[in-house]
């Protein structure tokens, strides 16, 4: 009970590195092995697997990577938790039994469900538990869309749960990301639910490790610093009894393991300071970070809150059908060959009458090029409807095909459209946290219930007061204008249709410029002008020298539905950074535009 729990993340999303879980056995000691497979997008896809296939509906890759382990993973005592069971949790336990059989391995399986409320939204509706909107609170039921997926995020007691009951392995549907670490903390240390700091601290730790390489180099601002990215370590979070943890990898691995790479882990994807989990809501302003040796950085000063009375729902409906062409510029008049284009297509079909119809001329072109490819842009439409027809391939596609030899001098298509695809709309809602009937499934077949009981509930997921902090008063100087990125960090991702922007400094002394140049939102307004009518939030974290900024809505519905060339927000940090900023003089060295390294 002394010893910390050390917990290997092998996966961050369906698709991640699949040599990761064997890298993390063969890599030295590890007594937990978790991986997370389900973004928002993933359960659409497994939805659609599962339409050709009713056996599917998990991540495959998970069987083929574990069964590369099982034998040392039985021989070394390892236990896995991953929630690769997306929407059939039930199907990949029964296909892990089979694989343990194939190998002659004695091993025990089980799994957690419940999470899925597709076929009790009406009972739940009956009994008072409707399924509102995560921000309005307007009811899924009088919104005329129909689900085909709705996944409540679920804790870590039954993971706790699954493995005191005996299971190595622990398969799970949708549970939140951090709970593949709450869980195994809570049954290596037997927390109880009112063991709130505890329990928060190993959300925290979930929260770094479940990108995995995010945490180790992977993504990160500062790229150019990070040794051996060609192949990076996955993390290691050392979980202690008191909910502290130091983050590692293995010795030998590609990256590195600093406060930067926590920091920039940590801002991902998250709202203000409180962060809202099942089991705990942990506050991000007490994070203390220290390093700890080479490699490794302690967390600690993790203080806890109690969990929302509600909890997540990740649900997904059909949004209709698209198609897109982007038609490829080259040379002079780019506007006017542009213009054509929209009045040529117009003409070939009815644009007016479909439900979405989008422009967007990305002009990457030069001047004078050297290059035929450095003299081209872009346009591309994308067109949504209702009925596939009119976007089809004898509609839509065949008129941009048909532009081929009567459009525009150079005229080409990066590739011709194909017939619409169906496309899903994430729609986040929110529910009773007593309403999902959680199970633990074992082998023989018994179930071992999880009720919601023994804390007091705080406050809704949905609440965004912001808690104050002392900021920091600004010694400016002279400055001139340079890239925010010169002295700034920045990590960008998406939740539903909203972007999440961390933005850091290195230098305590940088800080109070910090939150002068983005610390408010009419500042972050002015560096993103596509933000100006959005509902912004700036939230400082003065422990972690940063800020962090939502801006509510500029994805749409979500990346299952996005137009944009960059629906996740992925590049949102890094175009930040990228834009000019008054910047101290005094942070320069005398005859270059790059800063003083951090004191």
């Amino acid at each position: 009970m002394d010893e910390p729990l050390r917990i290997g993340n092998v996966s961050g999303f369906y698709g991640d590195r699949h040599a990761a879980m064997r890298e993390m056995v063969e890599g030295g000691p590890v007594d937990v092995i978790t991986g997370d497979y389900l973004a928002e997008l993933t359960m659409l896809i497994l939805w659609r697997s599962r339409q050709k296939d009713p056996s599917a509906g998990y991540a495959k890759s998970f069987l083929r990577q574990l069964s590369e382990v099982l034998r040392p993973v039985a021989r070394r005592d390892i236990r896995v938790v991953a929630n690769a069971g997306g929407l059939n949790p039930a199907g990949l336990a029964t296909a892990v039994r089979e694989l343990i059989t194939e190998l002659e391995l004695d091993l025990t399986v089980a799994h957690l469900q419940g999470d899925d409320l597709l076929p009790r939204l009406e009972e739940l509706r009956d009994a008072g538990h409707e399924l509102v909107h995560l921000e309005d609170g307007d009811p899924l039921s009088g919104t005329g869309l129909t689900p085909v997926t709705a996944n409540a995020y679920l804790g870590g007691h039954g993971v706790a749960a699954a493995l005191s009951a005996g299971a190595d392995i622990v398969v799970t549907g949708r549970i939140t990301d951090a709970s593949l670490v709450v869980g195994p903390g809570i049954w290596r240390f037997g927390w109880e639910r009112t063991d709130l700091d505890a329990l928060a601290g190993a959300v925290v730790a979930g929260h770094v490790i479940e990108c995995g390489a995010q945490a180790t180099g992977g993504n990160y601002a500062f790229f150019q610093e990070i040794p051996g990215l060609d192949h990076l370590g996955f993390p290691i979070a050392e979980v202690a009894a008191d909910g502290s943890s130091v983050i590692t990898k293995h010795p030998g691995t590609g990256g590195r393991v600093d406060t930067g790479t926590v920091t920039a882990q940590l801002l991902y994807e998250i709202g203000g300071a409180r962060y809202a989990n099942p089991d705990a809501t942990a506050r991000f302003d007490t994070i203390r970070l220290a390093e700890d040796g080479p490699d490794r950085v302690r967390i600690s000063g993790v203080l806890g809150e109690p969990p929302p009375p509600d909890v997540k729902v990740s649900v997904t409906t059909l949004g209709g059908f698209r198609n897109r062409a982007t038609f490829v510029l080259t040379g002079l008049d780019i506007p006017a060959k542009a213009e054509l284009v929209r009045s040529q297509l117009s003409r070939a079909i009815d644009l007016d009458a479909l439900d979405l119809v989008e422009w967007r001329l990305i002009r990457s072109d030069h001047a004078d090029a050297d290059d035929n490819a450095e003299a081209t842009a872009s346009l591309t439409i994308t067109v949504h409807h209702h009925d596939p027809t009119p976007i089809g391939r004898r509609g839509f596609a065949d008129a941009c095909v048909g532009l081929a030899l009567a459009s525009y001098p150079g005229c080409t298509l990066t590739a011709p459209p194909t017939d619409a695809e169906p496309f899903g709309r994430y729609w986040p809602g929110r529910i009773a946290a007593e309403a999902p009937e959680e199970q633990v499934i074992l082998p023989d077949g018994t179930a071992i219930p999880i009720v919601q009981t023994g804390v007091e509930h705080g406050a809704p997921i949905t609440d965004r007061s912001p808690i104050e902090v002392d900021r920091p008063q600004p010694q400016l100087g002279p400055t001139r204008l340079a890239p925010l990125g010169t002295l700034a960090g920045a990590r960008s991702g998406d939740k539903g249709g909203d972007a999440n922007v961390g933005l850091w400094v290195r230098d305590p002394a940088q800080l109070g410029w910090l939150f002068e140049t983005v610390g408010a939102p009419d500042h972050v307004r002015r560096l993103l002008p596509e933000a100006a009518e959005l509902p912004v939030e700036v939230h400082p974290l003065p422990n972690l020298l940063a800020v962090n900024v939502v801006i509510r809505g500029l994805l749409g519905d979500g990346v299952a539905s996005s137009t944009r060339p960059d629906p996740q927000a992925k590049g949102l940090g890094e175009f930040l950074r990228s834009r000019h900023v008054p910047v101290p003089v005094a942070w320069f060295p005398d005859d270059t535009r790059e800063p003083s390294p951090p004191s």
